[in-house]
């Protein structure tokens, strides 16, 4: 027998163990070889019943000889852990095929979540599990887990000749085994432990084992799925709740929430509330609580804080059965550093960059995807597709976009290195974001993209074949800005501001626009919105009333932070549940009872969603009253129907304040921020009939009174 072969397998560095491993014709005889560290006896079971094998090595070598056996056949042995009985890996045939191999090396293998992995399976009339991974430079790559005592000499797993792909059938194993691939490299023998990429589970932090889990949930929203691609979503109300699932509530004793429990108690409330649209911080497994998600660790795996798979694929469930749409927070644009991650995953630069100029965001800490390499974009592109395909998600906002299409985002000169024609757009990316955006909307008609783009690259919502990235949206990060500083100047500053709301119709149109109030503005220091406000008690809920109304009548479709819609009284904290508490007080009540109507306003009257994207929805009744801290626009659907949204920036009451409407007619509030029912003062206005008198430009004109720190939408009655 070859002496390097049996060298080689003891000492786990074996490139190709089946090559020696299992069953051989060797001298016209057949020979069967099993490796079993720490095995004192094996046995092999025959057509006429089981022999004892002959040890080679004590380590647990052992090989018999005789005729071939019908494959596969069983072992047993005996060790410091007990008895065992099981098939022989080493005689099962290959199992991913020749296309998928190819299509992975071309990264458009976008079901790679089907076969990479961990995934039950049944190979020749046995039922075990088949491992997959990627590491192209490993001399060995093995399975390890509770069932070899994470043994790495137990298991070394076949390479698909130079595609980098490994794989092995366990035989006789099933759902709930934990595993990760240990990997010796090729070139400095240094050997480490690595989980899966393609993890479909995960043990609850701080432990990092994957697990193998079976899904056997029943989709119950056939309906929901049937009807989304004929909705057309950029001419309907577009509402989203940002929550985050670990700290939106906790259980009595501080703990998590199921992904049940959340859905019992989150769906209805949004319902109440009047959302279209829930959008989940990253639920995609994460080391770190403090990272609220945002440095992910298992990129195909819902975080066991809140249960298994089947129970976020329930709460998707139960959310479209409520007619409640939900968008996935997902993050293509960095991984943590984490030794037992994706960095440096088989001892090379492989997810990431080799050049710290290109493959490492100082601000985070993080490492950058390799966009150029097919492999990893092929690993992006499979799993935007896993989360549309396999959780029935409604949407995706991409997280941090500006980091992935800029080579020197937040870099100094000389820490970033131009692309190949001198400039700093990361073309790779960019094809990346484009090939995303167009296989998702291929493979699920209707989804939603929807891009955290802060600067001002072009064209971020507009399709590919005009050169756009193909978002379907895009967070209008100038609008909240602008919006922010305003509105936390003291009234009496605000008319040297103005501009500040005015400016963002000069750009409005140029992309799909959402208005975030997002949870970027409360965390860091920030304070929460209410906090942000100035004045005495009144005048900051009256301003915080007066924000939510001015997002609610300007076009694009909405975003709000959970607690906002209630007035939360501090900046966010992750690490425990929203101060539900406040409720109980009529200042926070009336923010609550504000933000509900306004969603029932946005919903059903059809001028203020309707053409959110298209300036013929929109037109000034008067952006110039700066001395008075006064804004009125109308908003227009494609029917002609028409809303007056004036606002009132000061906390002085303007009587006899004539606006120009466009039509004759009974005019009646449809909401007024300043209401009692929100903890207003109460001014405003029964119904008016237009006066037949020109005014700002429109045919006729009402006289109004406009209640101090207020909106008034009015329609004709």
């Amino acid at each position: 027998m070859p002496n390097q072969d049996i060298t080689a397998i003891l000492a786990a560095r074996h490139h190709d163990p089946f090559a020696w491993l299992g069953q051989h014709e060797e001298g016209g005889q057949a020979v069967q070889r099993v490796f079993l560290p720490g095995a004192q006896a094996a046995w092999i079971e025959t057509p006429t019943g089981w022999e004892a094998m002959q040890r080679l090595h004590d380590d647990g070598l052992f090989v018999h000889w005789g005729g071939p056996l019908p494959s596969p056949y069983r072992l047993r042995w005996q060790d410091a852990r007990g008895s065992h009985e099981r098939h022989d890996p080493y005689v099962f045939w290959p199992v991913l095929g020749d296309l998928e191999v190819y299509l992975f090396g071309e990264g458009r293998l976008y079901e790679a979540y089907r076969h990479l992995g961990a995934h039950l399976r049944r190979q020749q009339e046995v039922d075990g599990i088949l491992f997959a991974v990627w590491a192209p430079n490993a001399e060995r790559v093995s399975v390890v887990g509770d069932f070899n005592g994470w043994d790495g000499r137990a298991h070394p797993m076949r390479v698909r000749g130079g595609s980098g792909l490994w794989e092995l059938f366990l035989p006789d194993l099933g759902a709930g085994e934990l595993y990760k691939f240990e990997i010796r490299h090729r070139d400095s023998g240094a050997v480490f432990v690595k989980t899966d990429p393609y993890a479909s589970a995960f043990q609850l932090r701080p432990s990092t084992a994957a697990q193998v889990v079976d899904s056997q949930y029943q989709w119950q929203d056939g309906q929901w799925m049937q009807e989304r691609p004929q909705r057309d979503w950029q001419h309907a109300p577009i509402n989203c709740y940002e929550v985050h699932l670990g700290s939106w509530q906790r259980g009595a004793d501080g703990a998590f929430l199921n992904y049940r429990e959340l859905a019992a108690r989150l769906i209805p409330y949004c319902q109440d509330m009047g959302y279209t649209h829930l959008e989940l911080m990253p639920v995609m497994e994460h080391p770190l609580d403090e990272s609220w998600g945002y440095q992910v660790s298992g990129y195909f795996a819902p975080t066991s804080r809140h249960g298994t798979p089947d129970d976020f694929r329930a709460f998707v469930d139960a959310c479209h059965q409520a007619g409640l749409g939900v968008l996935l927070d997902w993050v293509p644009g960095h991984f943590p550093k984490d030794d037992w991650g994706l960095a440096r995953f088989d001892g090379t630069p492989l997810y990431e960059h080799a050049d710290p100029r290109e493959g490492e965001h100082e601000d985070w800490g993080t490492y950058i995807f390799n966009y150029g390499r097919n492999e990893v974009r092929g690993f992006l592109l499979a799993n935007a597709c896993y989360w549309a395909d396999c959780f029935h998600v409604d949407g995706l906002r991409v997280d941090a976009v500006a980091s992935l299409i800029y080579r020197d985002y937040s870099r100094k000169a000389g820490e970033w290195i131009p692309n190949q024609y001198g400039g700093r757009e990361n073309l790779e990316a960019i094809s990346f974001l484009r090939e995303m955006n167009i296989i998702l909307n291929e493979r699920q008609p209707g989804i939603l993209t929807i891009a955290e783009e802060s600067t001002a690259w072009p064209m971020v919502s507009r399709p590919t074949y005009v050169g756009g990235l193909g978002f379907s949206m895009k967070w209008n990060m100038g609008w909240m800005n602008d919006t922010l500083a305003y509105l936390q100047e003291n009234p009496i500053h605000r008319r040297y501001h103005h501009n500040e709301l005015t400016f963002s119709q000069l750009y409005a149109y140029t992309e799909n626009f959402v208005l975030p109030l997002s949870h970027d503005e409360v965390v860091h220091g920030k304070g929460s919105l209410l906090d942000k406000m100035p004045g005495d008690t009144w005048q900051r809920f009256a301003n915080l009333r007066l924000l939510f109304s001015y997002q609610c009548a300007h076009p694009g479709k909405k975003l709000n932070f959970m607690g906002n819609e209630f007035g939360q009284g501090r900046e966010w904290d992750c690490g425990r549940g929203l101060d539900w508490w406040l409720l109980e007080r009529d200042w926070h009540q009336g923010i609550q009872r504000l933000a509900r109507d306004l969603a029932r306003c946005y919903r059903t009257l059809s001028p203020l969603h309707d053409q959110d994207f298209q300036g013929e929805g929109f037109s000034w009744i008067d952006c110039h009253d700066a001395e008075q801290s006064v804004l009125s626009f109308l908003r227009r659907d494609r029917q002609g129907d028409f809303v007056v949204a004036l606002f009132n920036f000061t906390p002085v009451p303007r009587e006899h304040y004539r606006i120009g409407v466009p039509q004759a007619g009974t005019y009646r509030e449809v909401l007024n921020s300043d209401a009692p029912a929100y903890h207003g003062s109460g001014v405003g206005n029964g119904p008016k009939a237009a006066q037949d008198t020109p005014w700002m430009g429109l045919p006729y004109s009402l006289e109004l009174t406009l209640p101090p720190l207020a909106a008034l939408f009015l329609t004709r009655a």
